[in-house]
């Protein structure tokens, strides 16, 4: 059997990208290592409830063309991306903005909140940030820095903030306004009956197989009396496992999920993501997967999200985009400019932290220009 493109990958950026392929009348076969489609946006029904599965995935966007592509897959609903934080006993709303403030100082007014920031930054006499808490410190004050980022951002990096480089954090968005909508985007949502539900619908027509790895792959396939070919390579997996590690392995973050269904339990935090900004607190937050959806069944299920070093083997989930790895994966660019009739796409292919609609713009744009280019042929 030939395909046009072989693509490695089932989450969105390969699924898109399927998608616009077959409508443009190209074959297209998908390979996955795990046992099922949709990548990291993969949800799946628990209990009536749609669980997200690696972690929160709530759509966003300022771009009107990929809001209206997303839709044709599936209805959203109206739901707005309003998370609150848990530090110590007490309860914060994010994103920083004036209830924040009006808790976190009993205050009232935006003037107010501004002149408590400025006298904190002001104390701290920070003139040039080496590190992460002077930044954060030169940005919000000691208050914001110490309740809401100090631990969370630990935890996510698994180093003290005062190891972790400046540059990491280039602002911390202080919102002098009554307004918990965590996004500044116009459209946002979440799908109605879950994300695979989009992912197949993008799939209808391209081959598709899951739990075989992209060497697994090629090593069986070579074996065939009738192997597959295809012109095209299109791979959304890691850049530097594609070419063996042979320049070093690029570094990431993981993330470990502890999923739990509370049956006898109508509402357990009354929020979908709640933060627990406490270093001492082992995990980052806590999701409950009706709230997505308004739900309202009898029970519930909840995702405790822990931070996790990276090592080969471990699942990757977000870039180190340090300076030593940046060079790194340039490396590897340039070594992926050098390969005949590959593509590299997504999240991994690209060592960088894509959201959602972005991840849909780059391979709407990947599609368009090879079929501008097989036009020009």
């Amino acid at each position: 059997m030939h395909y046009d493109y072989l693509i490695v990958g089932t989450g969105l950026f390969g699924a898109c990208f399927a998608h616009e392929m077959h409508k443009a009348g190209k074959r297209c076969l998908l390979i996955d290592r795990r046992d099922h489609i949709a990548g990291n946006i993969y949800t799946k029904e628990s209990m009536g409830i749609q669980v997200h599965k690696y972690g929160a995935h709530i759509f966003h966007t300022s771009d009107r063309q990929v809001w209206d592509y997303i839709r044709q897959f599936a209805e959203f609903n109206h739901y707005i991306n309003s998370p609150v934080a848990v530090y110590k006993d007490e309860l914060y709303n994010l994103p920083f903005n004036m209830n924040t403030f009006s808790k976190m100082w009993n205050i009232r007014t935006p003037a107010e909140a501004k002149k408590v920031i400025a006298d904190q930054i002001a104390q701290e006499q920070i003139a040039e940030p080496s590190n992460l808490e002077e930044q954060a410190l030169s940005l919000a004050g000691r208050d914001v820095y110490e309740k809401l980022i100090k631990g969370y951002t630990e935890k996510q990096w698994g180093r003290d903030c005062r190891e972790l480089p400046a540059f990491i954090i280039k602002r911390v968005p202080l919102r002098f306004r009554y307004d918990n909508n965590y996004f500044n985007d116009p459209y946002q949502g979440i799908p109605i009956g879950g994300y695979t539900a989009i992912v197949e619908k993008m799939l209808e027509g391209s081959q598709v197989r899951t739990g075989i790895s992209y060497r697994s792959f090629l090593e069986e396939n070579a074996a065939s009396a009738e192997p597959v070919t295809w012109d095209t390579l299109l791979y959304t997996g890691m850049i530097d496992e594609y070419f063996g590690y042979r320049l070093g392995a690029l570094e990431y973050r993981s993330l470990r999920f502890e999923e739990q269904e509370l049956p006898d339990e109508e509402n357990y935090q009354g929020n979908a993501v709640v933060n627990y900004t406490e270093r001492e607190v082992p995990y980052t937050r806590i999701i409950e997967h009706k709230h997505f959806e308004f739900g309202t069944q009898p029970g519930t299920v909840i995702t405790r999200e822990y931070p996790a070093a990276w090592k080969m083997g471990d699942e990757p989930y977000y870039p180190v985009n340090d300076e030593k790895n940046m060079a790194l994966y340039e490396q590897y660019l340039a070594l992926a400019a050098q390969e005949k009739n590959v593509l590299f796409g997504g999240r991994l292919g690209g060592y960088r932290y894509y959201d959602m609609d972005k991840v849909l713009r780059a391979a709407l744009d990947l599609a368009a220009s090879q079929l501008s280019g097989a036009e020009a042929l």
